[in-house]
């Protein structure tokens, strides 16, 4: 057992892992700010009118200090830049003390453009826009238990300076603070939707995310304040989430919230004013006696309270599981138990920048269709290096949007005549799924595959089908269920966790196919560890990473044909 001597200051350099604007750096190496914010002002209006518990005036690191200026910028017209946000940070870094400042701005100080008064001058000169009170504010304090508000609400009655409250005629009870005789109020509120659904409150502060699941209501409960802020009579109320790294093993609010910021990173979601903010251990920071005082003191950023020698001692003990210690206090998001692969070695997976599929290049491909429940993904990977592509994907949207929705065969075959047009495609496996057409009854995708093998047959060198006992040869048809076809998946995807886990496997850093990455889970069987995606109808979906898993099959078949094969014409080389 390691003691606490672990914790001695060692040569050790760990550059932390930021999303967000907080530590961004600028070419001159100082950190960005906006350009307009409300925030000056505001953290003038803190110092005067809030306190420490010890009775000094309010201030921030500025670590802090430098978040709040981004959540409350601000453009040329008065505009807030960011209409949701996040906040994630280590256990201990003091999300519950800024939450509770930041609901008190919401209360009673100046948290709403007033384009037609004095603006606000920063420490440098520059003109900001300023700000007012909003004159009915209604700020809710959110949980799904009585338990996580208390962290917020308990800081209220030691923030507030005697005169503040005198100026504004603040009464702090029990799970409420009114001001200026009723006309504005904060409240805590817990896991009920249902007497949320219609409340207009003009700030939302979501606590604890990390712990708002599907058992608690956590799901309901953030889609009834995210669509309560959406309308909005001023169009200003922000929910902003505070929360620790989640278990992906768990399905949290928290988890669902970084991974749509993940898609809006990536490109593939078209929301804007979505503020992600957080300060994490790299994905290959060691969790040792050597390296933890050296990961800590990155990602504490400015919380410079946090005791290291402690936190390296509690690691050290042994009595909080690597996976705990490493969402605690490296603030990782690390990966469930039953994971197919480590999120962590897949990101260590992305290819180098200038390494990416250039028209021409040989590859193989691998179309998992379904009708309407799953996604329905198309995945290509290059023939040289191994590097995977996700060409396409498409799945039922979300709400009522997805009321009846089909997976559009048309678009999905266009897709595919796309890439055979744009690349040497040399082996093209699909599996077809057995749900039927609603008028025809007809297998959905038959006459899709039918047409693509037609079309293509001629230029692919790896067969899906070998056809015999009655059964006829087909170039793209590869039915996942049958047992051979079980066997030799399972064997794929085995390999395929095995080159994750070896750095082995180039990708381009989609953000569908990491969450679909993450999403997979060990699937024991017969044949070895497959994977699916925990829950026969579960929300998760893992498609992309089985046609991943896939398209490297195809092109492993491909790369181990015999010799005399490599010299024929037509596709010699068949899938089971």
């Amino acid at each position: 057992m390691t003691t606490a001597t672990s914790a001695e200051p060692s040569s050790l350099v760990i550059t932390p892992h930021h999303i967000g604007p907080t530590w961004q750096r600028g070419d001159d190496g100082r950190f960005v700010l906006p350009e307009y914010t409300l925030g000056w002002q505001q953290l003038a209006w803190c110092r005067a009118h809030l306190k420490h518990g010890d009775g000094r005036p309010w201030t921030f690191t500025r670590e802090q200090a430098r978040w709040w200026l981004w959540w409350w910028a601000v453009d040329e017209h008065g505009k807030f830049l960011y209409t949701q946000g996040v906040l994630q940070r280590l256990k201990g870094w003091g999300k519950d003390p800024v939450g509770s400042v930041l609901a008190a701005v919401e209360l009673v100080g100046p948290s709403r453009p007033d384009l037609n008064g004095p603006t606000f001058r920063d420490p440098s000169g520059r003109e900001h826009p300023g700000a007012k009170p909003h004159p009915e504010a209604w700020v809710q304090v959110a949980a799904v238990t009585k338990r996580q508000t208390k962290n917020t609400l308990r800081l209220f009655p030691q923030l507030f300076t005697k005169a503040t409250i005198a100026k504004y005629g603040l009464e702090i009870h029990q799970g409420q603070i009114t001001a200026n005789g009723g006309a504005q109020l904060l409240e805590a509120v817990t896991s009920n939707p249902d007497a949320l659904e219609g409340a207009r409150c003009t700030f939302p502060l979501k606590n604890e995310t990390h712990r708002w699941r599907e058992a608690n209501r956590g799901h309901d409960m953030a889609e009834v304040i995210d669509n309560n802020s959406t309308k909005s009579a001023d169009g200003s109320s922000r929910p902003l989430a505070i929360t620790n790294a989640y278990d992906p093993a768990e399905d949290s609010v928290a988890q669902r919230e970084r991974e749509a910021y993940e898609e809006i990173a990536a490109g593939h979601s078209r929301a804007t004013g979505f503020m992600y903010d957080s300060l994490e251990a790299p994905p290959d920071a060691p969790l040792t006696a050597e390296a933890a005082p050296a990961v800590l003191e990155a990602v504490r950023g400015d919380a410079v309270w946090l005791p290291i020698p402690r936190m390296v001692n509690r690691i050290m003990m042994g009595t909080v599981a690597p996976s705990r210690a490493r969402r605690f206090w490296y603030n990782q998001i690390e990966t469930a138990e039953d994971a197919w692969a480590d999120w962590k070695d897949w990101e260590l997976c992305r290819a180098p920048d200038g390494v990416e599929l250039l028209p021409g290049d040989e590859i193989t491909l691998f179309l998992d269709c379904s009708k309407s429940n799953d996604a329905t993904a198309l995945v290509g990977c290059r023939i040289s290096d191994g590097l995977v592509v996700v060409f396409g994907m498409w799945k039922r949207p979300p709400g009522r949007r997805g009321f009846g929705w089909l997976a559009p065969r048309g678009a999905v075959e266009a897709r595919v005549d796309a890439v055979f047009e744009d690349y040497s495609v040399l082996g093209f496996f699909a599996d077809p799924s057995h749900t039927l057409d609603d008028e025809t009854q007809d297998r959905y995708w038959d006459n899709v595959l039918d047409r693509l093998h037609r079309r293509y047959h001629d230029r692919l060198k790896v067969w899906a089908t070998r056809g015999g006992s009655g059964g006829q040869a087909h170039s793209v048809m590869w039915d996942m269920t049958a047992p051979s076809r079980v066997e030799q998946f399972t064997d794929a995807a085995m390999l395929t966790a095995e080159e994750i886990e070896q750095h082995e496997v180039l990708h381009d850093g989609d953000a569908r196919l990491r969450l679909h990455v993450r999403n997979a889970r060990n699937y024991p069987n017969k044949y070895g560890t497959s994977m699916w995606k925990g829950a026969k109808d579960g929300p998760k979906k893992i498609d992309l990473a089985v046609a991943m898993v896939g398209a490297r099959m195809v092109r492993r078949l491909y790369l181990n044909r015999i010799p005399s094969e490599k010299n024929t014409e037509g596709g010699q080389i068949w899938g089971r």
